[in-house]
């Protein structure tokens, strides 16, 4: 749980995208998954923290004006939507420029991932809060193998430092704008938000995430996070 007063935390959900990999016409992050839509599985884990001053969904431009109805099941005072990008990078940009002057500490996280758990939450912003970004994450258990372009093994990549990043991610705000701001002059985009300060130089640190924390990808992953949900009750 959380332990300041003070709402200064922004979090900014990125439901922008359209979900291709999964096969259906509807969107991904509006189709239900343990009990309810996907998106709202994060809002209202956000909303649980006095702190988050304000939650951001950034959905598909033509949803953002007429969002359906059921995102509004939690404290609309403090829920903004905004219009997407056609990147992800566009997205949380347009996030962040739509923070409130007093957000101190910006989360970001992506709806695809609808079971973060509150103590990984909690783990990622204590660590935004000492100056450095956080990113959540599992380390590598399996062997890794690299390979060349007839998929012949080349070498055995040792696994000892190596992670699976997830969501959430957390930052002090003013690194990540500064971030942001740097790699659009540039043109530079990153798979995820940590790379974009990482480039810079600015510490960032992994936490501990969560196996729970899987990214719903494809038709099938629905299922597994529907198994997931149930194995936590």
């Amino acid at each position: 749980m959380d332990t300041v007063s003070t709402a200064d935390v922004g979090v900014i959900i990125v439901a922008a995208g359209t979900g291709s990999r999964t096969g259906s016409t509807e969107l991904k992050q509006f189709r239900w998954v343990a009990g309810k839509p996907m998106l709202l599985h994060s809002v209202q884990r956000c909303m649980e923290r006095t702190d988050v001053a304000v939650v951001i969904a950034v959905l598909p431009r033509s949803f953002a004006g007429d969002p359906p109805p059921w995102i509004f099941q939690c404290d609309v005072d403090r829920l903004l939507v905004s219009a997407g990008g056609r990147e992800r990078g566009d997205s949380v940009y347009a996030g962040l420029t739509d923070l409130p002057p007093e957000v101190r500490t910006v989360v970001i996280h992506d709806a695809a991932r609808p079971l973060m758990d509150a103590d990984t939450l909690e783990r990622v912003i204590a660590v935004a809060r000492t100056g450095s970004g956080a990113v959540a994450g599992v380390p590598m258990t399996d062997t890794l193998k690299r390979v060349d372009e007839a998929d012949r093994v080349a070498e055995t990549v040792d696994r000892s430092h190596l992670w699976r990043a997830q969501t959430p991610q957390a930052f002090p705000r003013d690194m990540i704008e500064r971030a942001y701001a740097d790699a659009r002059a540039c043109g530079v985009r990153a798979t995820d938000d940590a790379a974009l300060c990482e480039r810079l130089g600015m510490p960032v640190l992994m936490v501990r995430g969560s196996e729970r924390a899987m990214k719903i990808t494809e038709e099938a992953d629905f299922a597994r996070a529907e198994a997931l949900a149930l194995t936590a009750q």
